[in-house]
C-alpha cells in the first residue's frame, strides 16, 4: 500500500469450513436460490481441507458452491503446511477458527536454529502467515477452554499465544461471548480473538492510551460489560515480557495464568476481567423451528424414543481409565426434549446423532418428539436456509454446522473492523 493511500478491506480466511466468517462479514442472505453477498468485505483468499475426507471436500465444495467461486488464485484445497506464504495475496483482514491444540514450543538441537511448535502445528501456520504478510489486523475464534489449558499448567497456551503475536508487534483483545446472551438461538460460548499491529492508525490513535473499560476496545463497544457490576469484576494483570520470559521456551516451561474472559495484552502486559452482560437479549429455539411439513425420517420412533429417555435420565455408569482403573462416571438428567421458549444448547459434531447432546424437540404442530432439521441447525448459527445443502448427507450437514461459528457474532464485530480499516 503507498504512503497516503487508503487501505481495502481484504480478507484472507484460513480453515474456512463452510464459510462462516464470510457469511458473518459479507451479511449472506438467501433470496429465492440466489445467496446475496454485500461487498463488505473483498475475500482474496481462502483454505481449507479436509484430511479425513480426501477423496471429497465437503466443506471446500459448499463454499465454492455458495460462494460461486472461479478463480483458482483465491483459494487452495490442500493441507496449509504445505501452502508457502507467497502464494498467499497481502490483505487486510486474516480471520479464522483454529482447533485447540499444545501450543508449546522446545529448543532444537542447534540454538541457532531458535525455537519451533511441537504439536499446535495450525496455530504456528496462522502466526507464519500474520509475520510474513504483515498483516495488520486478524480475527480469530476458538473454544472457550483455550484460555484454561492444558490442565497442568493453566494458561500457557494462551499466554503462548499472547506472547508469539506480541512479538511480532501486535496487540489484542479477547473476549469470551456466549452467544445467547446476545439475541441468537444457542448457547454456544467461545473465545473471539481481535489483533492489530502496533503500526497501525487505530492502536496509534485509538489505543496506545485508552482506559481499561474504553469504548475504544472492540469488544467493549460491540459487547459492553455491566458497569453496575464493576465493583464484583476480577481482574488479573500480568506480565509475559522478554525481560520476565527471554523466549517461548521459556514461557512453555514456566507461565502460569488466570485469564478471564476479557482482556487485552500490549507491550509486555496482560490484562485480564471477569465480566458480565450488560442487558442479556434472548431468543428462543422456537424463533428458528421450521413451520413446514417436516419429513418423517426426522421424527423417533418408539426404540429411539427409549434410547434418548435412557440417555437423558442420568445416573451413574461404569468406566475404565486408560490405566485400567474402574470408576463411575455420574451424568445429571436432562429434560426429556429441549425447551422450545430458550436457547438451543451448544450444537456438537454429533448433531443428529443418538447421542446426549443431540437436539431433540417436541414439533409444535404435532406434539411429536423429533431431531431439529439440517436447516434449524443452520439457523442456529444464524447461516442462510439450506446453506449446507450441496450434495452432502444430513449427518455431514450437522456436522458442519457443529463445527460451524455464529455468523452474526461476526457481522457485529465485522461492521467495526471495517471502520477501522476505513480510517487507515
Amino acid at each position: 500500500m503507498m504512503i497516503g493511500e487508503k487501505m481495502e478491506k481484504t480478507v484472507v480466511e484460513l480453515f474456512a469450513g463452510v464459510g462462516g466468517f464470510r457469511v458473518g462479514l459479507n451479511e449472506v442472505i438467501k433470496d429465492g436460490n440466489c445467496y446475496l453477498e454485500k461487498d463488505n468485505y473483498k475475500f482474496v483468499w481462502f483454505n481449507q481441507w479436509e484430511p479425513q475426507n480426501k477423496a471429497k471436500q465437503y466443506a471446500f465444495d459448499c463454499y465454492i458452491n455458495n460462494f460461486k467461486v472461479e478463480s483458482i488464485d483465491t483459494y487452495n484445497n490442500s493441507d496449509i503446511c504445505n501452502v508457502p506464504s507467497s502464494a498467499i495475496p497481502k490483505h487486510a483482514l486474516l480471520v479464522a477458527g483454529f482447533p485447540c491444540q499444545d501450543y508449546s514450543v522446545a529448543r532444537t538441537k542447534s540454538n541457532e536454529m531458535g525455537i519451533h511448535g511441537k504439536k499446535g502445528v495450525l496455530w504456528w501456520e496462522i502466526h507464519r502467515i500474520l509475520k510474513d504478510k504483515e498483516t495488520p489486523f486478524f480475527l480469530l475464534e476458538n473454544v472457550d477452554r483455550l484460555l484454561k489449558s492444558p490442565s497442568k499448567q493453566r494458561g500457557r497456551d494462551f499466554g503462548i499465544m499472547l506472547r508469539s503475536l506480541m512479538d511480532l508487534g501486535y496487540a489484542i483483545e479477547w473476549k469470551v461471548i456466549n452467544s445467547a446472551d446476545y439475541c441468537f438461538p444457542q448457547k454456544r460460548k467461545r473465545v473471539y480473538i481481535f489483533g492489530y499491529k502496533n503500526t497501525t492508525k487505530h492502536y496509534q490513535e485509538r489505543i496506545k492510551n485508552a482506559d481499561y473499560f474504553d469504548s475504544n476496545f472492540i469488544f467493549n463497544k460491540d459487547f459492553p460489560i455491566n458497569n453496575t457490576t464493576t465493583s464484583k469484576i476480577k481482574t488479573n494483570i500480568s506480565d509475559i515480557s522478554n525481560e520476565l520470559y527471554p523466549d517461548l521456551v521459556a514461557v512453555t516451561e514456566n507461565f502460569k495464568n488466570t485469564f478471564y474472559d476479557t482482556g487485552i495484552a500490549i507491550d509486555g502486559v496482560i490484562k485480564s476481567l471477569q465480566t458480565y452482560v450488560q442487558n442479556p437479549c434472548i431468543k428462543p429455539l422456537k424463533s428458528v423451528i421450521q413451520a413446514d411439513v417436516i419429513d418423517d425420517s426426522f421424527y423417533l420412533d418408539e426404540f429411539l424414543l427409549s434410547k434418548f429417555e435412557s440417555l437423558r435420565s442420568g445416573g451413574k455408569t461404569k468406566r475404565i481409565s486408560k490405566n485400567g482403573f474402574s470408576y463411575d462416571y455420574t451424568q445429571g438428567k436432562m429434560k426429556p426434549y429441549d425447551d422450545l421458549d430458550s436457547p438451543g444448547r451448544t450444537m456438537l459434531t454429533s448433531e443428529g446423532s443418538v447421542n446426549r447432546s443431540t437436539h431433540i424437540i417436541k414439533d409444535p404442530t404435532n406434539g411429536r418428539i423429533r431431531f431439529i432439521t439440517p436447516i434449524e441447525a443452520e439457523k442456529m448459527n444464524g447461516f442462510p436456509i439450506d446453506w449446507t445443502n450441496t450434495g452432502m448427507s444430513n449427518r455431514k450437514r450437522y456436522f458442519m454446522m457443529g463445527n460451524a461459528l455464529v455468523c452474526g457474532i461476526i457481522t457485529k464485530l465485522g461492521q467495526t473492523i471495517a471502520v477501522y480499516i476505513d480510517n487507515e
